[in-house]
């Protein structure tokens, strides 16, 4: 009975993390489909507005910078398919090769008739819809200022209505991205002296936390647009400029994290090298920890120069006192995070962090 009650507590848990997190995005399109429906009503649609209603339905996907170039997209690919598909049925009877050459226009001018985003499929749908219509003048005409007045409203109202917070999404970005590069370095350098299978699946983990952090940067960059459509939050534009910064150097210093994953992972457990890989042991852990710390301060937007002179000096001496290929190669790609660092514009300001 206990385990039943706790099955049903972590399922209720889920569901009202799943509406905190969900619930507002929902909330913001029906608004907003309600009111490029009644728009379009008020503006004269003789029939149900439901091209009005499409558009916030495609374009409001999570932030306003993404919803403003969606629903811009949508409006140009519309005309332009309508455009190609009255073109062609002005020429062409309806047949199965008219449909594939609609089509292949359709795309070829989505490849340049762009707003933002990848390849404009909606000129080639809206070119092909032109065909279900029996009067395609009327149908043009319709579904152009109907998919017109749906843009118009969801960019007016999406940066008003539930708007995400940048400010909070990048904090929580940066905060993971640093214990993410901290964890990596960390392991990597403790794996040395664990065996392959432990290095292997080190690497494993490395490439994950890898990932994430790309993943994290690309979600920053859509977060620092988004500032530019939000007027709610303008405040903190600074900051979330500063934040998005940090989630960047993270980004760029992930290269170096997997070159060493994967040597440690190809080194270790090679007997010929038993005596290389002892005394790397020895020096590794330690310069990966002021490694470490010249990365913590970094991407906690404190002023990193000490602790990269700290880890520096130390690389110098491990230089000096080995220079066997395995350690060359274990240091390098310590060296190359390092001139990243230096090759920062300079510290991030204190209250980025």
């Amino acid at each position: 009975m206990t385990d039943l009650a706790e099955a049903h507590g972590t399922r209720a848990r889920r569901a009202l993390d799943l509406l905190r997190t969900e619930g507002p995005a929902a909330a913001r399109i029906v608004v907003t489909v309600a009111a490029a429906w009644q728009v379009a009503l008020w503006l004269g649609a003789r029939q149900p507005p439901v091209f009005a209603a499409i558009v916030p339905l495609v374009a409001l996907r999570g932030d306003p910078m993404t919803a403003l170039g969606t629903a811009v997209q949508r409006a140009l690919g519309v005309v332009a398919g309508v455009l190609i598909g009255i073109a062609v049925l002005n020429v062409l009877s309806p047949s199965t090769a008219t449909l594939a050459l609609v089509v292949a226009l359709g795309l070829g001018v989505g490849m340049f008739l762009r707003a933002g985003g990848g390849l404009n499929t909606q000129v080639a749908v809206s070119s092909l819809l032109v065909f279900a219509s029996t009067s395609p003048d009327a149908y043009a005409f319709e579904r152009v200022w109907e998919t017109a007045a749906g843009a118009v409203v969801t960019i007016l109202l999406a940066p008003l209505l539930w708007p995400p917070d940048p400010h909070r999404i990048l904090a929580s970005l940066a905060d993971d991205s640093r214990r993410r590069l901290v964890r990596a370095l960390t392991a990597t350098a403790a794996a040395l002296g664990s065996g392959p299978a432990a290095a292997r699946d080190n690497l494993a983990q490395v490439d994950a936390d890898v990932e994430a952090v790309h993943a994290h940067a690309a979600r920053a960059r859509e977060a620092e647009r988004a500032m530019r459509f939000n007027p709610l939050r303008r405040r903190h534009r600074d900051t979330v400029r500063l934040r998005a910064r940090l989630v960047a150097t993270a980004d760029r210093l992930t290269p170096h994290l997997t070159a060493l994953a994967r040597e440690v992972a190809e080194l270790s457990g090679r007997e010929d090298l038993a005596p290389d890989l002892a005394r790397a042991r020895v020096r590794l852990p330690e310069l990966a920890a002021l490694t470490v710390r010249a990365v913590e301060h970094t991407l906690s937007g404190e002023d990193p120069r000490p602790a990269a002179a700290a880890a520096r000096a130390y690389l110098a001496d491990y230089a000096r006192t080995d220079d066997r290929p395995l350690a060359v190669t274990l240091r390098r790609p310590l060296h190359q995070l390092l001139d990243d660092l230096d090759g920062l514009d300079g510290p991030a300001a204190p209250s980025a962090r």
